[in-house]
């Protein structure tokens, strides 16, 4: 009776433990899941509004560039003594309409515009290119004031009604006196086809808040306001964008890009189902645990009842738990001499990429040996032959050559000699300049024979950083190496080596014109034995150079491109 109220008990109290426990875990889920959500969240939502900005950045240079293409044309033309002709009188002279129609419309061919206008110090329309007015010059208030007060005149103006145009007018003086207006009609299909090549909404409102311009055909010409009721979050068929937008004060403008929030609420959702996951495999753990430990709990306390003759069993128990013990005592030394074994593997499969290299480099380097040695033959007989003819200029000369010669066999075999060595496990200051020579030295023959130009900033020859000389040459030759395997085949194969930033950290882009490696591979590239090269490589080349950038408190990234492969080196500055 005692022993089954003492296991009651227990249980009792262990029924407390779990709700404990489930409380606990319910705070700790409830808090972290916020905190996952909110990380996740700000971080989403940065991202957008990078991705957003670099998209507005891009587009407001490609609308300021094409209004600056135009801004100038107005005041050249009204320089011209050939266009003050036009305005020199004012009656209906056929002549001078049709010499006004026909430079209109040589200019306007010539420079792509819109539209080229004469007007009148009055206002009067002498001639224009096209017939894209209707019944009221677009703009020509405008254009005649700014005329007036002797400035660049510019303005936005509908054309019939909906076509958008850009107008840039200057006014034409003679002797101080204002006699017509030179107007430019600027059209933005240019702008808007490039436009459509962004996935997200872009549009410009002027000072009124009407939106002129857009990638979405449908916002054209309406209010601002009626797209921001589309784009509340707060409405329940809400569209959910970010507006992130730059001010155009010039023009009295403003340029806006709408990131996608969907991938906030993406990530924020996959934040959420994570965190509850984690949680609910703890809790599981958590429980699982509980149980155990009342299982052992009851199983004690009828060890104890039972102790006389259950004695033989405990110690059984005993002893195999003090097996247990000493099996995961050795399981966790052969770990560690595991760990240690795979440390020296890496630095071994180092050596022998290195080695490798090395390998495929002797045949090409041999070449380069063998023909000052064939030289140095010939010189040495012609110096034999000029001391007996005592011609002893020639022989200087030919000795010259020989030491030169073999200055040159010394540099190619002490280079691969001293790459071919273990290197150092220690950093120290070493100049850009020098790994990259040794880099070369080993890597242009090959470079030479696939037909490949490698260029080197020449701002590099005063970067130092804190690296090992070895192993910084090895990763320039590893990433060269890549990069002519990519380029085979290639007539105009380049290579170019620049210095980006030279600051506290170091920044080295190593790029290629060949055609590249797909973004979706970015995070696959550095692993081992990855290759994109079917049948050729054996893919830790980029895994090497991971681990040596990573041994140099640096990385190793691969940017994308517009064409062929970016990889940037960033290293600690060895200089104070």
């Amino acid at each position: 009776m005692d022993s089954w109220l003492s296991g009651r008990s227990v249980r009792r109290r262990f029924v407390r433990l779990r709700a404990g426990a489930a409380l606990v875990l319910l705070v700790l889920a409830s808090a972290g899941t916020y905190a996952a959500w909110s990380l996740t969240t700000s971080r989403t939502r940065e991202y957008v509004q990078d991705q957003a900005a670099e998209t507005l950045a891009v587009q407001a240079e490609v609308l300021n560039g094409v209004l600056e293409k135009y801004r100038l044309i107005p005041p050249l033309l009204a320089r011209q003594d050939e266009i003050a002709l036009l305005f020199a009188s004012l009656a209906s002279d056929a002549y001078i309409e049709n010499r006004a129609r026909t430079l209109a419309e040589e200019i306007t061919g010539l420079s792509g515009a819109r539209d080229v206008a004469f007007f009148a110090a009055d206002g009067k329309l002498l001639s224009a290119a096209r017939d894209i007015f209707g019944d009221e010059p677009a703009g020509r208030a405008e254009l005649l004031k700014a005329a007036k007060e002797n400035r660049l005149g510019r303005t936005v103006a509908l054309l019939k009604g909906e076509n958008r145009v850009y107008a840039f007018g200057a006014g034409v003086r003679r002797n101080g006196r204002l006699m017509g207006v030179v107007a430019v009609y600027v059209g933005f299909d240019a702008v808007e086809r490039a436009w459509a090549l962004s996935a997200d909404p872009i549009f410009v409102t002027d000072s009124d808040g009407i939106i002129f311009l857009s990638n979405r055909q449908d916002w054209l010409l309406k209010p601002v306001s009626e797209i921001d009721a589309k784009f509340n979050p707060e409405t329940a068929d809400a569209l959910t964008h970010i507006d992130v937008m730059r001010d155009l004060p010039l023009m009295g403008w403003q340029l806006h890009v709408l990131g996608d929030r969907s991938r906030v609420v993406s990530a924020q959702s996959a934040a959420i189902g994570f965190s509850l996951l984690i949680f609910l495999l703890v809790a599981v753990i958590v429980f699982f645990q509980i149980g155990r430990i009342e299982g052992r709990v009851m199983l004690r306390r009828r060890d104890r009842a039972l102790a006389l003759r259950l004695e033989r069993a405990v110690r059984d128990r005993t002893k195999e738990l003090s097996l247990a013990n000493q099996s995961l005592s050795h399981e966790i030394d052969e770990r560690i001499e595991a760990e240690r074994e795979l440390k020296r593997v890496q630095r071994e499969l180092i050596q022998t990429a290195k080695l490798a290299g090395v390998g495929q480099m002797a045949a090409t380097l041999s070449h380069e040996i063998n023909q000052p040695l064939a030289a140095i033959e010939t010189y040495a007989a012609n110096t034999k032959r000029a001391l007996a003819l005592k011609k002893d200029e020639i022989a200087d000369d030919n000795l010259n050559r020989i030491t030169a010669m073999v200055a040159r066999i010394s540099e190619l075999s002490g280079t691969l000699l001293a790459f071919s060595r273990r290197p150092e496990t220690k950093t120290e200051p070493v100049p850009v300049k020098v790994a990259l020579h040794e880099a070369l030295i080993l890597i242009r023959p090959k470079a030479d024979r696939a037909g490949v130009a490698i260029d080197v900033d020449p701002a590099l020859e005063s970067v130092v950083v804190d690296a090992g000389r070895i192993r910084l040459s090895q990763v320039f030759v590893n990433l060269f190496s890549n990069a002519i395997d990519a380029l085979s085949g290639r007539p105009d194969g380049r290579i170019a080596v620049d210095l980006k930033s030279a600051g506290e950290t170091v920044c080295l882009h190593v790029s290629d014109n060949g055609p590249g490696i797909a973004p979706e591979l970015a995070n696959e590239v550095f692993e081992p034995f990855f290759t994109t090269r079917t049948g050729q490589g054996n893919g830790i080349g980029l895994s090497i150079v991971y681990n040596i950038m990573q041994d140099f408190g640096g990385s190793v990234t691969l940017l994308p491109g517009d064409g062929g492969a970016v990889f940037e080196l960033r290293l600690k500055s060895a200089l104070p």
